[in-house]
């Protein structure tokens, strides 16, 4: 495993020593923002998110940060691998730290997010050609029933 990098620690926040390994072993420039963003994200264990939200918190933690570079920040964790986007459609688009597999429930109307653990799957259509599958995602959305 490679040694944890030096980096400012002037911004301060808990889970600091993981976030910045993430960051590290994803291959990503260490830029203030991404550190920024992954103290903030995964100092909090996992959890579901948007950019908007995301965005709220930085800047009442004090740090000065524009959405459009939290969502180009998301999109680089993204495509290292370190967070998923949550595959519900529509925006705002959420994420999630966790990056295991693992299904969701999502309370619609709410924008709430319910681990359900693994599924099984079973009785997949055949794949093309020289294709394997990567990930499967599902997402069960949920309303309150009008029954309870």
């Amino acid at each position: 495993m490679a040694s944890p990098v030096s980096i400012p620690t002037r911004l301060g926040w808990p889970g600091q020593q993981e976030a910045d390994l993430r960051i590290h072993n994803a291959k990503l420039k260490l830029t203030r923002p991404r550190i920024a963003l992954a103290r903030l994200l995964f100092s909090k264990g996992d959890r579901h998110f948007c950019a908007e939200q995301l965005h709220e918190e930085v800047l009442a933690s004090g740090v000065e940060m524009s959405l459009a570079t939290v969502y180009n920040t998301l999109r680089s964790f993204c495509e290292a691998g370190i967070i998923r986007v949550l595959p519900i459609g529509g925006k705002p688009a959420y994420f999630d730290t966790d990056v295991s597999d693992h299904q969701h429930f999502y309370i619609e109307g709410k924008a709430d997010f319910i681990n359900t653990g693994r599924l099984r799957v079973s009785d997949l259509p055949e794949l093309p050609a020289g294709m394997e599958v990567v990930k499967v995602d599902i997402v069960i959305r949920l309303k309150p029933s009008p029954k309870a």
